[in-house]
This record gives C-alpha cells, structure tokens and sequence, in this order.
C-alpha cells in the first residue's frame, strides 16, 4: 500500500540529484589517485555533474511552486533537495582546491576518506529510491549505514590529519592537505545531514 500522493516526478529529481552525487565522489576518488596532468580533466567532469545537479535542484524548487499537491511536506522537499545539493557542492569544491593548490601526490588518508565518501553517497542513493517506494526499513537501514561510515571517515580524517604533522614536514604541503582532509570531513558531515532528513521524512509517513 503505497502511503505516498503520487507525483513521480520529484522522486526522480532527487534520484537524479543522487546519481551524479555517486558519480561525483567516484571520480573524485578516481582524482587523488591520478597524476597531475590527469587532473584537470576529472575536475571539469566534477564541475560538470555539479553544474547539472544544481539545474535539478533548482527545477525541484521551481516545481514546489507549480504543484498543489505534493507527495512530501512543501519544507521537506525543498530540505532534502538543499542537502543532498550541498554534498556535491562539496565534492566539487574539493577536487577545485586540489586543483589551485597544485597539491601533489595525495596523501593515503585522503584517498581512505574519499572512498568512505563513495559508499556514503551510494547509501543515500539506495534511501532515496527507498523512500519513493515507501519502505522505510530500506531507508533506515541506509541511513545506520551511513552513520557508521561517517564515524568511520571520522575516525580517518582525525588519524592522517595529525599525521600531516608528524616529522619536519613542509608547512605549504600541511596547508593545502588540511583544507582539503577539512573539506572531506565537511563532506561527510554533509551526507550524515542528508541522511538525517531522509530518516525524518521515512519516519513521519511509515
């Protein structure tokens, strides 16, 4: 029994909005493994799965003005539709900052993290194409697993940042690494809020 008004075509934005989320963090796990000259053309691949998800985002706002009847409460659609937008906001700003910054070689933690990234976001992709089928088990479960992960990037991110200034490292090196293991905490941070609002819609109609 579906509980849900329906009205497809916000669930396939959101579902839209996810799947370049996925293909942003795998091609910015894909950018702190390859070589610089490499680099340049895996940011503008990012930039450009950002640029599209912010046309979604934006017609997801545009289209709570049109509808009289949505399948979400009017302040949770436009809620999760920010959220999951900040998440890759932040992808992007992250693979910009390896750019500018000229960063080297990355550092393992940072490929560690982003990796962690890659398996949140494809979790808040199951929740939310559990959540148009109204199986709140399924989103729940997502969203554990997305706690967890975010605990486990946690726990990297706190590790290999105080590695960064273990010895007599370079202290522009330390810089440029600790904006960038930031903006990858920040990231996860950002899935964890995302899958927060996905529990509290997933909650309110089950």
């Amino acid at each position: 029994m579906r509980l849900l008004p329906r009205d497809e075509k916000f669930f396939d934005l959101f579902s839209a909005v996810a799947a370049f989320t996925v293909e942003a963090a795998t091609l910015l796990q894909e950018l702190l493994r390859a070589e610089a000259a490499r680099r340049t053309a895996i940011v503008d691949q990012i930039k450009r799965l950002e640029h599209q998800a912010d046309q979604v985002t934006h017609e997801v706002v545009t289209r709570l003005d049109r509808v009289f009847i949505t399948p979400l409460d009017r302040e949770d659609i436009h809620l999760l539709a920010s959220r999951l937008d900040d998440v890759i906001d932040l992808i992007d700003g992250t693979a910009r900052r390896l750019q500018m910054f000229r960063a080297g070689k990355a550092p393992e933690g940072a490929v560690l993290i982003a990796d962690v990234i890659g398996r949140a976001v494809a979790q808040l992709q199951v929740a939310v194409r559990a959540l148009e089928k109204n199986k709140a088990g399924t989103v729940l479960e997502a969203c554990v697993q997305v706690k967890r992960l975010e605990e486990e990037g946690d726990s990297l991110y706190h590790e290999w940042l105080g590695r960064l200034f273990e010895g007599d490292p370079d202290p522009l090196n330390v810089i440029k690494w600790k904006e960038i293991y930031d903006n990858l905490e920040k990231t996860l941070d950002d899935i964890e809020d995302a899958a927060n609002v996905l529990e509290s819609i997933s909650i309110k109609h089950a």
